[in-house]
């Protein structure tokens, strides 16, 4: 997600959950040990659980990145378990399947192309425009590369720029291109045309979440085998024709929605994501030595999604009646959200008589030493606490987190005022690496958490519907280093320039402000702001009790508003 990726940005938040976690320790009187002797409807759960996870994180599903084939296979084997679990369809026109959109930043189009002497360059190979490049044609003329004309392509050798600064933390070449692209623009380029005669690597790519405004012209990389091959001798005339075609990049990912009619006033939505990382195509990725591997997550989140299909199991056959329930497994959670989010803005289910929803991201990896199980959004209905804790022999201890905001799919219901409860087993050295595999899981620890979630469920059966409470929001952060905090929950999904608000939380410098949800952060102080990457970077520029402005687009308006930093 972004600049650098939403991953970075969970692997931040955990361990700022951690520090605001209390922790609720049950003596060793009230401590399950657990049971090797299972019964037989016990090893049946455990035994499903296998056979889901493994399936789910097999290599053949290439690690079930939204959108994909192994998005696909997932969803149909998910649909299939539903089905088996007698649960009704209640996605899109009466089918298990709700389709939701995911903007997936720029793509260079078929249309783009580059010609020198009547051969046409390979795209990537030879050459590629820049993600912030004007789309626009020059005709067929001819250029010496070695002159800087009136009405013809510069071409512009970044050698000397690149040495220079080649120990210079400070330096910006996309900056820099931008700023010689507007000087060749105002001198009468028609297109700027790069390439670096160095030896050593510039990084110059084309980035397709880059949201920075478009140029005035068009702005190509010449790779080291695309000039030597076709533009290798500077005393030539080349005979030059281009176009930059670069569009947005979509695919399609899917939710999968099965549904228990008790034909009840209220509904309970149960939910996990089931999709990963792919081979982490998208920037999220743990794995730091650039190979192209297959992530499978078993834990994140085929044991969530495990989960949700033998919860369904159980409550097919219960005879807790009071709600209906909802079972939703999401997609796209690992690009910030996106299946839940979507969800929640176009419900197959009327959100006003949503009772709960629970959240399953991560259960399958219940430490045998601390068995601690990790509960959120404790502090969204007053009922949490009155039945948290109320189920005999409690299998593990429990840490407690009050936010109904985080890191997972929760957090979208959470928006929308229902109260959430978050189960989680904890992040281990496996999060988003190609290890996360189904052998590392602890079955009979998920098993565990299965039968007390459906235990909290059978409990809230006997109630009314349940309170909703506002409760502090926990800061997001990122790579950059900040010490203080607006007060906004960022919308993930938003695919423009800018940082659409999706909250703003109660006492906090934006809502101090007059910032409300929907407006865009477009600049803080001084610095620009067109993607979340860059929000959380001007943030780290300020510090407790600074004073500055903050600029936003609120509908057609331009808005500026006054703020005053506090911690």
């Amino acid at each position: 997600m972004t600049n650098h990726n939403f991953a970075a940005m969970v692997t931040q938040l955990f361990p700022a959950m951690k520090r605001i976690l209390f922790v609720v320790l049950f003596s060793s009187q009230c401590a399950f040990v657990f049971s090797q002797r299972l019964r037989k409807s016990d090893r049946a759960i455990v035994e499903n659980l296998k056979t889901t996870i493994h399936f789910l994180a097999d290599d053949k599903l290439e690690g079930r990145r939204a959108g994909t084939a192994g998005e696909k296979s997932a969803s149909e084997f998910i649909i299939s378990q539903y089905k088996a679990a007698n649960l009704t369809p209640k996605g899109d026109k009466d089918t298990y399947l709700q389709s939701f959109e995911i903007k997936d930043g720029k793509q260079i189009n078929k249309a783009t192309l580059f010609m020198v002497n009547g051969k046409e360059l390979s795209v990537q190979k030879d050459y590629f425009p820049l993600a912030f490049s004007a789309n626009a044609s020059v005709a067929e003329i001819p250029v010496a590369t070695s002159l800087s004309e009136r009405g013809a392509p510069w071409f512009k050798d970044i050698e000397a720029v690149i040495a220079e600064n080649r120990k210079n933390p400070h330096f910006d070449i996309y900056e820099y291109i931008k700023k010689e692209a507007g000087i060749a623009a105002q001198k009468g380029a028609t297109a700027l045309i790069l390439f670096n005669s160095e030896n050593g690597e510039d990084n110059v790519q084309f980035n397709k979440k880059d949201k920075s405004e478009l140029l005035a012209i068009p702005v190509i990389y010449l790779t080291k085998s695309g000039k030597e091959t076709y533009l290798g001798d500077a005393s030539s005339i080349y005979d030059i024709k281009l176009k930059v075609d670069i569009g947005e990049s979509k695919r399609t990912g899917h939710n999968v929605i099965g549904y228990i009619n008790n034909n009840a006033a209220s509904t309970v939505i149960i939910g996990a994501h089931y999709d990963h990382l792919g081979y982490g195509e998208d920037g999220n990725s743990m794995l730091r030595n650039g190979q192209k591997q297959i992530h499978n997550g078993a834990d994140d989140n085929a044991s969530g999604t495990a989960a949700v299909i033998e919860l369904a199991k159980l409550l097919s056959e219960s005879k807790s009646k009071n709600n209906n329930y909802l079972f939703i497994a999401f997609s796209g959670e690992e690009l910030g959200l996106f299946g839940s989010k979507y969800f929640t803005e176009h419900p197959t289910v009327d959100l006003s008589s949503v009772n709960y929803m629970i959240n399953m991201d991560m259960v399958g990896r219940l430490s045998d030493s601390t068995k601690t199980l990790t509960v959120g959004g404790y502090g969204t209905s007053p009922a949490w606490s009155e039945v948290l804790y109320d189920q005999k022999r409690l299998p593990f201890s429990i840490k407690i987190d009050s936010s109904g905001a985080g890191p997972s799919d929760h957090t979208s219901f959470y928006r929308k005022d229902i109260p959430v409860l978050f189960f989680f087993t904890g992040l281990h050295q496996d999060y988003h690496k190609p290890s996360d595999d189904a052998d590392k899981i602890n079955y009979v620890g998920e098993l565990q958490i299965i039968k007390y979630i459906a235990g909290l469920v059978k409990d809230l059966n006997k109630k009314d519907k349940l309170a909703f409470t506002p409760t502090k929001d926990t800061q997001m952060t990122t790579t950059a280093k900040f010490s203080v905090t607006l007060g906004i929950m960022p919308d993930y999904t938003y695919s423009g320039s800018g940082v659409r608000v999706d909250g703003v939380s109660d006492g906090r410098p934006a809502q101090k402000a007059g910032l409300k949800t929907g407006d865009v952060v477009v600049r803080l102080g001084e610095y620009t702001v067109n993607s979340l990457e860059t929000y959380m970077q001007a943030l780290s520029k300020f510090k407790n009790g600074d004073s500055t402005t903050v600029n936003v687009k609120r509908g057609n308006e331009d808005l500026k508003f006054d703020i005053t930093f506090v911690k």
